[in-house]
């Protein structure tokens, strides 16, 4: 949809904003997409407008308890009561859409321009969608006025609801198949593989045999990756990689996690037993790009959390990493191109593998912890919020 802004003053406020000209546009089921015939307003005032254009009066509704349902990652729907006195007067909407701000924000840091949605005044409860101005998993407030257009293009407008607050939803399975497809371009061709591997620092493992009766244990994934993705900081797990090198098929010696490393056969995590789930296409502005895949034993609690939120993939044909029988062995391969992140879902004995020192060097700034997604990468991002 073509877009035109118009860049003006209002020396009043001493406000600069561009002001969409193009008319809302009409969605299914009589709802309409909020964000056009809008504008961005970053008032020094931080008052109500007071724009010539612009009047206030009492005689129109003003819209309480609003009501937010149907939230995706990047829409939600929103409905509102109102007076019957002059609701007949009533030509648009006013929505005035911000991220709610965090305590612990840098206070020098940028603050987000508030969104002022416009549209054409239609039967509740009304779509508002938008991944320009809609990023997932974040709060937002939202408050809403009515209004009236006159003839000469002027607004007559009611004072504004009282402020409520909601949340965006994460990326469903829709957003994560469309991931999907994207890494499924880039993951190249298929090299063998015989081992996971968790890299860590000794007092690590050491740990998990004095406490832990030296079986590894799940923890909650951190937040690296796609700002939407529904494992993070929910998924319990364990980090394996499974990358080997090109010239000897066995894992790389470097290391960005620890010096010491749990080796263990690939049959004792991924077998007919489990089933794999495509989780996140994600790079750290960086020219290689990572693919995380969870991998949980049929059944499992991790298995049931997965089935529910992540794209299912068949484990003998897929991109990123197979499991199948040749000869009555085992034999698996992972994708070259992409950097695999694999996530077990339970508990896993140190016994059934194998811990030592590597031997290269630990590589600190490759590591992936908390690490935050490339927003401008047009290889791992879709049209929604980042």
């Amino acid at each position: 949809m073509r877009m035109e802004l118009e860049l003006g003053a209002c020396e009043e406020e001493k406000t600069w904003r561009p002001v969409c000209k193009e008319e809302t546009e009409m969605l299914d089921s009589g709802t309409v997409l909020s964000g056009f015939q809008g504008y961005w307003e970053s008032s020094f005032a931080g008052n109500k407008s007071q724009d010539s254009g612009i009047a206030e009066m009492e005689e129109l509704p003003v819209p309480h308890n609003i009501k937010i349902s149907n939230i995706t990652c990047d829409s939600f729907k929103i409905s509102w009561d109102m007076d019957s006195k002059s609701k007949d007067r009533i030509t648009h909407y006013f929505i005035d859409l911000n991220k709610k701000e965090n305590k612990n924000s840098n206070k020098f840091k940028h603050k987000d321009v508030p969104t002022k949605l416009v549209a054409k005044a239609v039967p509740l409860p009304m779509t508002v969608r938008g991944h320009w101005f809609l990023s997932p998993r974040t709060e937002y407030t939202v408050a809403v006025q009515t209004a009236s257009k006159q003839v000469d293009g002027d607004y007559v407008v009611s004072e504004w609801s009282e402020i409520i607050e909601f949340c965006t939803a994460d990326y469903s399975k829709v957003h994560l198949t469309q991931l999907l497809e994207k890494a499924e371009v880039i993951a190249g061709r298929m090299l063998k593989l015989s081992v996971f591997y968790r890299n860590q620092h000794k007092e690590y493992f050491d740990y998990t045999r004095e406490h832990h009766g030296n079986a590894l244990q799940p923890s909650v994934k951190d937040n690296s990756g796609s700002h939407g993705s529904p494992i993070s900081g929910k998924l319990e797990g364990i980090f394996f990689s499974c990358n080997t090198e090109f010239n000897t098929g066995k894992p790389p010696q470097d290391s960005p996690y620890g010096r010491y490393r749990f080796e263990i056969a690939a049959e004792k995590l991924f077998n007919p037993n489990t089933n794999l789930y495509f989780g996140d296409f994600y790079c750290m502005y960086t020219a290689y790009h990572y693919v995380i895949l969870v991998i949980a034993p049929v059944g499992s609690p991790g298995d049931e959390f997965c089935k529910q939120r992540l794209p299912q993939l068949n484990i003998k044909d897929n991109k990123f990493l197979t499991c199948d029988e040749e000869d009555g062995v085992m034999v698996y391969h992972h994708a070259q191109d992409v950097i695999l992140e694999v996530i077990y879902t339970d508990p896993v004995d140190l016994s059934l593998g194998t811990v030592a020192e590597i031997t290269g060097h630990q590589l600190m700034s490759l590591s992936t912890a908390n690490a935050k997604k490339d927003p401008s990468c047009k290889t791992c991002n879709i049209s929604v919020g980042r």
